[in-house]
């Protein structure tokens, strides 16, 4: 699954590398966004152009009764998105692209009871894509005028060799080839979407053991992915290990 992660890289930057248009102002660096927070995501228009928008992260399918359920649907994994009632929709007609600068793990390690947390990143320092998809919704007793709520899910599959140490699944991660294949409203051939939903290469991926600091949702400054050392229960910041 993925739970957390990092958004770092400014809007006009992420714009640029996904060559995408947007309205988004640069700033507002959280290094540990949590699912129902607005997030930045790639998708492309009716008209062939992508755009870098706000999404709420948890998607709402548009027959839900209200938001509440997108809590429940950060994630939907890859071998159901296609079948699942709450994503085939949206899989089939809408997916999108979801770039991240990191996402967190937990591991269990012996000299903890509570779980290790880990940061994980690309290895080139670029932006990763997850591949996503994304739902539109307005209540049923709203008015037509009324704005939309734009929601998404990250889409999760079977770990590379790298994470499956880690935790036995991961987000599925789209090379930038694949990106306007993905991205392609008019592309519904289920079976060769399928196809592009494989773990990224090790090579990709880094990771590395971060501060317990990361477990409270209202920390959210860069101290959180910097490397530490795994430390027994009880024992104060010193040497450890992890794994």
């Amino acid at each position: 699954m993925c739970g957390r992660f990092t958004s770092t890289t400014p809007a006009s930057e992420l714009a640029e590398f996904f060559e995408a248009e947007t309205d988004l102002l640069d700033g507002n660096e959280n290094y540990n966004v949590t699912p129902t927070s607005d997030i930045a995501v790639v998708r492309q228009d009716a008209s062939g152009q992508r755009r870098l928008d706000l999404m709420f992260w948890g998607l709402v399918p548009s027959w839900a009764e209200s938001p509440a359920i997108g809590s429940r649907l950060s994630n939907a994994r890859s071998e159901t998105v296609a079948v699942k009632p709450s994503f085939r929709s949206s899989f089939r007609r809408q997916r999108c692209l979801i770039p991240v600068d990191g996402f967190y793990e937990w591991v269990s390690v012996p000299e903890r009871k509570k779980k290790q947390p880990v940061y994980i990143s690309s290895t080139d320092g670029n932006p990763l894509a997850f591949a996503g998809i994304w739902e539109t919704w307005r209540g049923k007793d709203e008015p037509q005028t009324a704005d939309e709520l734009r929601s998404c899910s990250i889409i999760t599959g079977p770990p590379n060799e790298l994470i499956a140490p880690l935790h036995d699944r991961m987000p599925m991660i789209l090379p930038r080839h694949q990106w306007a294949q993905w991205l392609d409203p008019l592309n519904d051939r289920i079976d060769e979407l399928h196809a592009l939903l494989r773990p990224a290469p090790e090579s990709w991926l880094q990771w590395w053991p971060v501060s317990i600091a990361v477990n409270n949702a209202r920390n959210r400054d860069a101290l959180l992915i910097q490397r530490v050392e795994v430390i027994a229960d009880g024992q104060a910041e010193g040497q450890g290990r992890l794994l």
